[in-house]
C-alpha cells in the first residue's frame, strides 16, 4: 500500500516531466506557471487512490491522473476570466499576468495536452476512460454555463443550484475515481457506484 505522500509526489514528479514546449513563449510560460503552482490536487490524488483501493497499481493510473490535473488546471484559467479574479492561490492569474487571448490560448492548449496524457493509458481501457473524461468535460462546461445564467437571474432554484454545482465541481471529482477505478479493472457497478460516491462528494465540498 503507497502512502498519500508518496502518491503526491508521483503526482508532481509527473508534473514536472511534462514536455511542455519552449516556443512560442508567449503560449507555454503560462502554461508551466499554472502547473508549477501546486495547490492541493485532490482530484489526481482520487485518481490513484482509487486504482490502489480496487486492487491496481498506481502507476499505471498516473497518465490519467495528469490528464485530470491539466484539465482541471486549464477549466481555472477559463474561470478566471470569467470571474475576472485577479488573484488564484496568492499569485496573479494568468489574464491578469499576460491577458485575456493569452489565457484562453493556453487553457486552449492545456485541454489538448490533458487528451494526449490520457491517451498513454492501457490501450484496452482507453475507450472506456475517454468516454468517462469527456462526458465531464462537457459538463463541466454545462455547469459553468449554468453558473453564469444564475448571476442574471433572481429566479434560482435550490434544485437548479445544487445542479449547477453537481456540473462545475462534482462530477470531475466523480470521474476522478471513476476512472482510477476502471484502470484497476473493477467492474462496472463498482466503477459506478464510487462515481457516485465521488458525485456526492462534490457537492458536499462546494
Amino acid at each position: 500500500m503507497i502512502s498519500i505522500e508518496e502518491l503526491q509526489e508521483k503526482i508532481a514528479h509527473s508534473l514536472k516531466q511534462l514536455p511542455i514546449y519552449k516556443e512560442p513563449a508567449g503560449l507555454y510560460e503560462p502554461i508551466s506557471y499554472t502547473l508549477e503552482q501546486g495547490g492541493k490536487r485532490l482530484r489526481p490524488l482520487l485518481t490513484l487512490i482509487s486504482a490502489q483501493m480496487f486492487g491496481g497499481d498506481p502507476e499505471k493510473a498516473l497518465p490519467a491522473a495528469v490528464a485530470i490535473e491539466i484539465f482541471h488546471n486549464f477549466t481555472l484559467l477559463h474561470d478566471d476570466i470569467i470571474d475576472q479574479a485577479p488573484l488564484r492561490r496568492g499569485r496573479e492569474t494568468v489574464y491578469k499576468k499576460w491577458n485575456n487571448n493569452t489565457a484562453i490560448l493556453s487553457g486552449d492548449t492545456m485541454f489538448a495536452i490533458a487528451y494526449g496524457q490520457l491517451a498513454k493509458s492501457d490501450p484496452e481501457k482507453l475507450p472506456g476512460l475517454m468516454k468517462v473524461f469527456t462526458k465531464t468535460a462537457i459538463e463541466v462546461c454545462e455547469g459553468q454555463q449554468y453558473d453564469i445564467d444564475f448571476e442574471e437571474s433572481d429566479d434560482v432554484s435550490i434544485e437548479g443550484y445544487v445542479n449547477m454545482i453537481r456540473l462545475k465541481t462534482a462530477v470531475l471529482l466523480a470521474a476522478s475515481l471513476k476512472i482510477g477505478a476502471l484502470i484497476a479493472g473493477a467492474t462496472d457497478d463498482d466503477a459506478e457506484r464510487i462515481y457516485n460516491f465521488g458525485e456526492n462528494l462534490g457537492i458536499a465540498f462546494q
